[in-house]
């Protein structure tokens, strides 16, 4: 059976952190020749996890690249972070991919970490075959494992292989398809061996098994299967290939990654199963005839070579020298791991670096701007924050600017100045995500930054009405300042705001003063009495005098701030604090577990049903303080085998009294103290 193309193809690794992807491009780059000797991720040895955050923490922060060749097939696979902080490089790298190797743990209890990729192949149609790694691992457990990905799973899981054991280890496997058994080798092929006669009854029952589902998507065979014909090897090959090119199944295979356990195995179902680039781009919607086009799916902006604009050629050929889209790019590179190799020219399937196309952002198109059937990645929404500042002053303009590169490549990542505090914010998918990005701005941008909790952004407001009399008088040499006022200061309903007007009957206040005195009661609104900035509140002006010499804007702008410092106290100022509508999606299982959360959190819940479009999860509604939730990913994540999340929105601003108000209205005097 010949490859399905002669166009290099791309292939995805993705799965949980720890379950071994990095290991496995090793083996798959040494299985194929491209490497002479494996390195491992313990030594920081590996073509992945190049990145010096990488390497730090012994776990995939960013996609690695890797060229390969095996059979004459050229490839590019691309070894995805597991983490679901960094999943936003996954998701942009599945958009490109001709399917993608979902790699996980022999362990059912482990299973649901794999929950968030599988929903998004399947919601996005996108081929894939699983992988079960470490089963060299006596107490793996591959039919509850396969039983419990299942029940997360909307296409049907079937094994392609039977496991073939020595006492309790898994020291081979017979393909299903082709009815051959073969003994695993450390390091090389696996031996072709005589199927053992102990299996053979248990190797026709999964066969069987296995035949049924594909004939459930093929009336052919199931006629066969009917009339008791025996399907040939070659029609069942046919048709687990065009099933997995329509995403109508998901072949799975078992091995060990660190031993080159069924690696070669792997590489074949890739090299005969796999769609074709002309396929991906037929299901992704791009025409096959035009004027050449690519999509860019990741920016680095690296620290010798400038912004490199990695993307997907989907059609046409591109050129060193040559303009695109009116620019000329610095250069052409491959990639394998942390080394860029430069070429002349790539082609349709091929995966290639642009230098400096500055113009360009990810998920953008080069060359002709066809309209795509299927939409790009949306940006994962914010979930943790953190407030920076530079430790040196003059290094706060390097600072935006440097955030704005790392925002550019990774599109989950989110920064800006609150409008409420004022503080430079930083927003991520959880602690480690800004704990890089915080590396990445020391190592590579030479600034040193200190993050901390963000102020939470209350407000204050009043509960009953006072009127109030402000008079601002000075009299020094030549001109003195004259302003008098009465305003009535009143409360109004939640979310209304400040509203300002004015009574003046007979000019006792002049009409040019009017405007000033409404800045003066705006400008004291900004800090009321408890310290916070002070809404839902009308104040009406209704009378006052003045002097025909002596008045001045800023003299009724002043008597205004008089008569609002000496008012607003009387008023009962009152705590408000900001409450979010939040949505927290968990698997089933988990979904006690995320009441809980909320309830110790001073939420109150507002119910759960089922997640729309993801089996077996739940989405939980409530409105939580925003006081608790900075990091509550945190906590979720830990309950919940790290696959939990949420969304969330302001929703309104409620009153806030007890300890918890006079907590933080001292803290608040405080810091206003110390400034």
């Amino acid at each position: 059976m010949s490859a399905r193309s002669h166009l290099p193809r791309v292939a995805a690794l993705v799965g949980p952190y720890a379950s071994g992807k990095t290991t496995l491009l090793e083996s798959l780059l040494f299985a194929s020749g491209s490497l002479a000797r494996k390195g491992t991720v313990t030594d920081r040895s590996s073509v992945g996890d190049a990145a010096p955050e990488a390497r730090q923490r012994l776990m995939s922060t960013e996609v690695n690249i890797a060229a390969a060749s095996y059979l004459s097939d050229r490839w590019t696979f691309l070894d995805c972070p597991g983490s679901i902080e960094f999943q936003q490089d996954t998701y942009n790298a599945l958009a490109i991919v001709d399917a993608a190797v979902v790699v996980v743990e022999a362990e059912p209890a482990r299973a649901v970490m794999v929950a968030p990729i599988l929903n998004f192949l399947d919601q996005n149609a996108i081929p894939h075959v699983i992988f079960i790694n470490k089963v060299e691992n006596s107490q793996a457990l591959l039919r509850e494992t396969l039983e419990a990905l299942q029940l997360l799973s909307e296409r049907p899981l079937l094994m392609r292989e039977l496991p073939l054991k020595e006492g309790d280890a898994i020291a081979g496997y017979v393909d299903l398809v082709s009815e051959r058994a073969f003994k695993y080798r450390s390091g090389q092929a696996s031996e072709l061996i005589q199927l053992p006669e102990v299996s053979l009854s248990e190797e026709k029952v999964a066969r069987q098994d296995m035949l049924e589902n594909l004939a459930d998507l093929d009336d052919q065979l199931l006629e066969q299967l009917l009339s008791d014909v025996t399907p040939s090897t070659a029609d069942v090959y046919q048709n687990f290939s065009k099933d997995l090119a329509g995403d109508l199944v998901v072949p799975v295979f078992f091995g060990s990654a660190a031993q080159d356990h069924g690696i070669r195995r792997l590489l074949k179902c890739l090299r005969h199963d796999v769609p074709s680039p002309e396929e991906t781009r037929a299901r992704r919607g791009w025409k096959a005839d035009g004027a050449p086009i690519a999509r860019v799916f990741k920016t680095v902006h690296a620290s010798h070579t400038g912004k490199l604009s990695y993307a997907r050629i989907w059609r046409g050929e591109f050129t060193e020298g040559a303009l695109i889209d009116g620019v000329r790019p610095a250069g052409l590179y491959t990639a394998l791991g942390a080394t860029l190799n430069k070429t002349q020219k790539v082609a349709t399937g091929d995966i290639v670096a642009f230098a400096r196309l500055d113009q360009v952002r990810t998920g953008g198109v080069l060359g002709v701007t066809d309209p795509e059937v299927r939409p790009w990645p949306t940006p994962m929404p914010p979930l943790f924050p953190l407030a920076l500042s530079a430790d040196k002053k003059q290094d706060e303009v390097k600072l935006t600017a440097a955030l704005a590169k790392l925002a550019e490549e990774d599109p989950s990542l989110s920064f800006g100045v609150s409008q409420d505090t004022g503080e430079l914010v930083i927003w991520g998918q959880g602690e480690i995500h800004l704990q890089v990005a915080l590396d990445k701005l020391r190592s590579r941008y030479n600034l040193a930054v200190t993050g901390h909790q963000p102020q939470v952004p209350y407000k204050e407001t009043i509960r009953k009405g006072v009127s109030e009399h402000g008079r601002h008088k000075r009299q020094s040499g030549g001109h003195g300042q004259f302003g008098d006022i009465y305003v009535d200061i009143g409360p109004l309903p939640r979310g209304t705001g400040f509203q300002f007007s004015e009574t003046i009957v007979g000019g006792v206040v002049p009409r040019q003063y009017i405007p000033s005195v409404e800045e003066g009661v705006r400008d004291y609104l900004k800090q009321g009495p408890l310290g916070f900035p002070v809404v839902d509140v009308k104040v009406t002006l209704t009378s006052g005098s003045y002097h025909t010499v002596d008045s001045s804007d800023m003299a009724f702008k002043t008597a205004a701030r008089i008569a609002m410092t000496d008012g607003m106290p009387k008023c009962e100022p009152v705590l408000l604090e900001p409450i979010l509508a939040i949505g927290i999606a968990v698997p089933s299982e988990y979904t006690p577990k995320a009441q809980r959360i909320i309830s110790g959190r001073r939420g109150q819940i507002l119910g759960y049903e089922a997640k729309d479009g993801w089996k077996g999860w739940d989405q939980v509604s409530a409105y939580l303080p925003q006081a608790e939730m900075s990091d509550m990913i945190i906590e979720l994540r830990s309950l919940t085998m790290g696959v939990g999340t949420f969304s969330w929105r302001f929703d309104h601003l409620q009153e806030m009294t007890g300890r918890g108000a006079d907590k933080v209205v001292e803290e608040r005097k405080s810091a206003l103290a110390a400034q």
